[in-house]
């Protein structure tokens, strides 16, 4: 009997030992994963999600009535401002009156009428039947088709060169085919007279204005020039 009871006090010695030796050993980290390196050429954006940056704002020029003056550290010297200085530098001489059917003599320059208090008119208006072709003043492109609150259906088109932009303005809608980027040429027909925006709607008319664009070659921002002293009856 005292054998087995020696045995019985030897195991249990012997297992607190162990005990104690196994909280003597420190518990071994949790493995961690190897990094793996974006492979070659690939940017780590395009790997890695990436915290969202703030929003892009685009400027809304639906309320604007356009075009925008640039300020005036970004025009260039000896930029045209006086009607004389525009008719002299206009890359294609006289326009055309870009209403199918009116003469030169029957309109009046419009460019220094006053427009509330803030402004003047910087545009010619040419008073012609609803649905009257708009025609291209002078060769070019469509640079822009654009609905504003005050243009209403509005075009800009750049010349070749990408000095002058002219826009047409309160169109009632465009002609067949017409689309951004396509070049055009004098005489063609780019839409038909309209009141949309706010033009009057028992007076229907294009608002057409000319303006030197800045470097940046913004359609919607430019040096205004008056379009009367431009603008001829003779053909293409």
């Amino acid at each position: 009997m005292k054998w087995l009871m020696s045995f019985v006090l030897g195991v249990l010695v012997g297992a607190g030992g162990l005990f104690v030796i196994l909280r003597a050993v420190p518990d071994e980290p949790a493995p961690v994963a190897a990094s793996t390196a974006p492979p070659a050429g690939i940017p780590a954006s395009q790997i890695e999600p990436q915290l969202p940056g703030p929003p892009v704002v685009q400027a809304d020029l639906s309320d604007v009535d356009l075009p925008l003056r640039p300020a005036m550290s970004s025009v260039p010297s000896g930029s045209p401002q006086a009607p004389a200085d525009a008719a002299a530098t206009a890359v294609h001489g006289k326009l055309a009156v870009p209403v199918q059917g009116i003469k030169l003599a029957s309109l009046s320059d419009t460019y220094d009428q006053p427009r509330g208090n803030q402004r003047q008119h910087e545009a010619l208006d040419i008073m012609a039947p609803k649905g009257t072709p708009v025609l291209a003043a002078a060769d070019g492109k469509v640079a822009k088709l654009f609905t504003s609150k005050p243009g209403g259906t509005t075009l800009y088109q750049f010349d070749p060169s990408e000095k002058y932009a002219y826009y047409y303005a309160h169109l009632d809608r465009y002609a067949d085919g017409i689309k951004e980027g396509m070049d055009i040429k004098r005489g063609d027909v780019l839409g038909y007279v309209g009141v949309t925006g706010n033009s009057d709607p028992n007076a229907p008319h294009l608002h057409f204005a000319v303006f030197e664009l800045t470097p940046e070659k913004q359609w919607w921002k430019g040096t205004p020039l008056n379009p009367f002293p431009l603008l001829s009856d003779a053909g293409p």
